[in-house]
């Protein structure tokens, strides 16, 4: 049983690797997709987890199956579909290790996912189901992931939402504002960065956004900042954690580390978000910032994750990034 499932792309990130003799920029194949990233992070971080979703019957597809099930996650839910290939993300970072993606999806296999034809046992089985908004760019995924979300919480799951905002995989920029909004009320958990929740709620104060988004249902609402930590808002109080000061090589799978790590202390508690002390609360973002931090130093995605020995060594070890 994969207490934690999570539903969405699975996709190959290309990460630069070095250069050529002759100058020519190198590209690494890592395995990656946010949900996915989410899954491992949260398996490495001590619970079961599965993933829902749609890769090509490709060469991509297939490592990219094997790759999860090497990781220790759950495929039943994963389809290898014909006629449509697995979706590639290019990877350009920073000097400071941010970065940014271009990519070859057109529409991608991911987006082939359709709750008629799915196997809901996985749903059925699980504690929490965690799901982003890329499923809404294109049919079938777009009519079916407000189906899968609302199956799970009539079976009284846990809803864990990442917007995951990416403009170049939006036609109309508008149109994919009004579709990622459509799902913030079906979640009782939130991730964002501060321009999603900008972009959510039409807002440009944090603690008013994240008031906007708890005004619609959701229990709790981490809003992600990079080297500054995150701040976590629930109805009943608020509050700031620093990161950890690791020596970033990649940020690619940080955000999606830190997500995993925190579900994973939340299906561990066995506790819904509102049953959460404002103290245990914050114990449990910390261990997800360790765990982001942890991912930035070590390139790719998957490849990145960590489990939580070291996530608990760089807690021990390692000193607040005061910002």
């Amino acid at each position: 049983m994969a207490e934690l499932l999570s539903m969405g792309e699975l996709l190959i990130d290309f990460t630069p690797s070095g250069e050529t003799e002759d100058g020519r920029l190198l590209f690494a194949r890592n395995p990656g997709g946010a949900p996915a990233n989410v899954a491992v992070q949260a398996h490495r971080a001590g619970v079961s987890a599965g993933f829902l979703g749609c890769v090509g019957d490709d060469m991509f597809g297939n490592f990219l199956r094997g790759t999860l099930e090497g990781c220790g996650v759950e495929t039943k839910g994963l389809s290898l579909v014909s006629g449509t290939a697995t979706s590639l993300a290019f990877v350009q970072l920073s000097e400071t290790g941010d970065r940014d993606f271009s990519f070859y999806r057109n529409p991608g296999a991911d987006t082939r996912l359709d709750f008629d034809t799915a196997d809901l046992s996985l749903l059925d089985e699980c504690r929490l189901l965690c799901f982003g908004s890329l499923l809404l760019t294109a049919e079938p995924s777009r009519s079916s992931v407000a189906k899968f979300v609302d199956y799970a919480r009539q079976q009284g799951k846990l809803t864990a939402y990442d917007p995951n905002w990416r403009p170049p995989l939006w036609q109309d920029k508008d149109e994919g504002i009004r579709q990622m909004r459509s799902l913030v009320g079906k979640a009782d958990i939130m991730k964002v960065s501060d321009e999603e929740l900008a972009l959510l709620t039409g807002l440009s104060g944090m603690e008013e956004g994240a008031k906007a988004l708890l005004s619609q249902g959701v229990s709790l609402v981490v809003v992600t900042l990079g080297a500054s930590g995150c701040a976590v808002f629930t109805p009943e109080f608020s509050l700031r954690r620093n990161t950890y000061n690791t020596k970033v090589k990649d940020t690619t799978g940080s955000g999606d580390s830190f997500f995993g790590a925190l579900l994973a202390k939340i299906v561990q508690s066995g506790k819904r978000p509102s049953e959460l002390a404002a103290e245990e609360l914050e114990d449990f973002i910390d261990f997800a910032n360790a765990a982001g931090a942890v991912c930035a130093e070590n390139p790719g995605a998957i490849p990145a994750l960590p489990d939580t020995a070291a996530i608990e060594a760089c807690r021990r070890n390692v000193p607040l990034l005061i910002r």
